[in-house]
């Protein structure tokens, strides 16, 4: 009886097949196996460790956008009486775009400065009340408290009155026009879409976690927008996102473009950028699936390594896990390690690796 095997970090749910599977691996077109027969070697699978300083590549699909994109909106609300663009059309800063009905604000411009006015006259008055003896001082620290309240209503209508005309803060070009004369807009809602021009076309690539540690600023990438066929473009990566997306919890990574005035804002692009291996503690890392680790103590583990049909209990370096994956050293480039079964297999045994897909269809190896 074969002993139990000491507790191992990961055990996944193919060597439960794998082990399930045996029997009909033994098996063969339904003759059964003699008893003297010595038994067949235990199923596994297994991978090829790769170089540590092997490249794979990371693509994923974004838009294309300008660096300095702004949506535009009146700070205050009111009715559309003025949208001078439409989308395409070429802004300049300082522009004026739109513009709401000022009525309303005039008004409370008007009643601003009557207030303020007044607040001046009640404070010179019982200032000259207070040299004389008639007022208390705390008649007069009231008065200056009113003029100073005011001054600032006034100033925040004056404010307002500004906002009732929408200009353009950079020279550029209108993306998208959101509304229409006679409308009426919030606060805050978005009115136009402008593209400074002037800022680089980027890139913003949504990849997942693992794949966008691996990427550093300076990166080369390769491109392909899908108006141009198969041209290829290149880029470089400007920026790696530090927070992953709430919902999808993808890092937006920025390839920049540059010299291509024939791209538009919001084109589909497909990138393949070439991340560096993962960064060594003591030496390079090889990456292998987490499942293939028996055993992991600090800087060290353990692995079932493949030698010549045979299962050699392994020690290598060990970087952590990297997601599904474990960071190893140590193995030549080549060797191959035990993933799933490895938890049913014992130093120095005898092992037949298969296909996973042959036990997905039910197919002897």
């Amino acid at each position: 009886m074969r002993r139990a095997s000491p507790p191992r970090l990961h055990i996944a749910w193919r060597p439960i097949i794998l082990a399930m599977a045996l029997p009909l691996l033994a098996s063969c077109g339904g003759k059964s196996q003699d008893p003297a027969a010595p038994p067949q070697p235990t199923a596994v699978e297994a991978v090829r460790v790769a170089s540590p300083n092997a490249v794979d590549t990371v693509s994923g699909t974004g838009t294309l956008e300008r660096r300095r994109e702004m949506a535009l909106s009146f700070r205050i609300g009111g009715v559309l009486t003025r949208m001078s663009v439409e989308a395409g059309d070429r802004v300049q800063a300082g522009q004026v775009i739109a513009a709401i009905d000022p009525s309303g604000l005039d008004a409370r411009q008007q009643q601003t400065i009557a207030d303020l006015e007044r607040a001046r006259r009640d404070a010179e008055r019982d200032k000259a009340l207070f040299e004389k003896g008639y007022v208390s001082r705390q008649r007069i620290d009231d008065r200056q408290s009113a003029l100073k309240s005011a001054q600032a209503a006034y100033s925040s209508a004056a404010f307002d009155r500004r906002w009732a005309q929408l200009v353009s803060p950079a020279s550029g070009v209108v993306l998208t026009r959101a509304v229409q004369a006679g409308e009426v807009v919030q606060p805050g809602q978005t009115v136009a879409r402008i593209a400074d021009l002037s800022s680089p076309l980027v890139l913003r690539l949504p990849l997942a976690a693992r794949d966008a540690a691996r990427v550093r600023v300076g990166d080369a990438a390769r491109l392909q927008v899908q108006d141009l066929g198969p041209q290829v473009l290149t880029g470089t990566v400007t920026r790696v996102g530090e927070a992953a997306d709430t919902r999808t919890g993808a890092v937006s990574v920025e390839i920049e473009l540059a010299g291509r005035p024939d791209l538009r804002s919001g084109q589909i692009a497909n990138a393949t950028l070439s991340p560096r291996a993962a960064p060594a503690l003591n030496g390079a890392f090889a990456r292998v699936p987490a499942e293939a680790i028996l055993e992991a103590e600090g800087a060290r583990a353990f692995v079932l390594r493949l030698d010549g049909g045979v299962a050699r209990r392994t020690a290598v370096g060990f970087g952590g896990f990297d997601g599904d994956d474990a960071l190893v050293s140590g193995l030549a480039d080549g060797a191959r390690v035990i993933t799933a079964g490895a938890g049913f297999v014992s130093d120095g045994e005898k092992v037949s690796v298969v296909d996973p897909t042959h036990l997905a269809a039910g197919k002897q190896p």
